[in-house]
């Protein structure tokens, strides 16, 4: 069976900050509470009612900003380095809280405050998100809630810096049985055994399969070699009667489905850019 490297051409962009998701009418002067609660921060001088606690509890967690959001998970900060300014450090690091999510222990390293108790809190909630939508998928037919495994995938590998390859194993409801990650590749190049992946589906006794891989760049456009493996693939899970129900694509913001877009790219014969031909 023909295994594939995929393969993207695009050069990864930094990843932007998300736009605010709500707008706060302004209050009389000009000045919104978000920006008086900003300012008063600069000053050091908080009123309770402005804190993020008091402000989730009486308005909703979308009025509170990233950096708020990541004071009140941590809680407190140090001598000389409040919490608000260990959050706006994180950010910093990281660029987004999407970013954030795929942190590992020691991308914590070297930011004041963060110490291994914060580092395992913050972990330890970006662990329990994945873990939620995971539930989520085992209870429910997933062929209606696409929104739900691209918001999984999405947070599982929509910001890693290197490819990776997943395979969700579905029985005869579409409810999930497993899903594991297949192949892992570099920033632009990863080996796929389709052989591996059908030998997979049999020991899961799967009835149908959704796979998905990451690009890095962000941008999910499928490349010609995506295309001709998803075909392959398809077409070898046929033979032992397990349907290929998706191939996403998944990028930090957005996600191709080859299932919506018709199956494009039909296998053609001869040497693709990016394939490699292995026995």
């Amino acid at each position: 069976m023909t295994d594939f490297a995929s393969t993207i051409d695009e050069t990864p962009e930094a990843t932007a900050l998300p736009a605010p998701r709500t707008r706060t009418a302004a209050a009389p002067g000009g000045a919104t509470p978000r920006k008086r609660a900003r300012s008063r921060l600069l000053r050091g001088k908080w009123h309770k009612h402005d804190m993020p606690r008091e402000r989730l509890i009486k308005q909703g967690a979308t009025v509170l900003s990233d950096t708020e959001m990541i004071a009140l998970v941590l809680g407190s900060g140090l001598p000389g380095h409040d919490v608000f300014s260990v959050a706006s450090q994180l950010l910093g690091r990281f660029g987004s809280l999407r970013a954030m999510l795929d942190a590992t222990y020691t991308d914590f390293d070297g930011i004041r405050g963060i110490g291994p108790a914060k580092k395992a809190q913050l972990l330890a909630i970006m662990e329990m998100a994945r873990r939620s939508l995971v539930d989520k998928m085992r209870k429910r037919e997933l062929m209606n809630s696409p929104e739900t495994v691209e918001n999984y995938l999405r947070l599982l590998i929509g910001g890693r810096p290197q490819e990776v390859f997943v395979s969700l194993f579905l029985d005869a409801r579409h409810r999930l049985i497993d899903c594991e990650e297949s192949a892992h590749g570099s920033l632009t190049r990863m080996a796929v055994y389709p052989r591996e992946i059908v030998r997979r589906a049999l020991n899961a006794n799967a009835a149908s399969l959704i796979v998905a891989h990451n690009h890095p760049s962000g941008a999910v456009q499928p490349s010609a070699s995506d295309c001709r493996l998803t075909h392959t693939l398809r077409d070898a899970l046929a033979l032992i009667d397990v349907q290929l129900v998706d191939h996403l694509v998944i990028g930090a913001d957005s996600v191709y489905s080859f299932a919506r877009a018709g199956w494009p790219g039909a296998p053609t014969h001869g040497a693709v850019s990016g394939i490699a031909n292995k026995v």
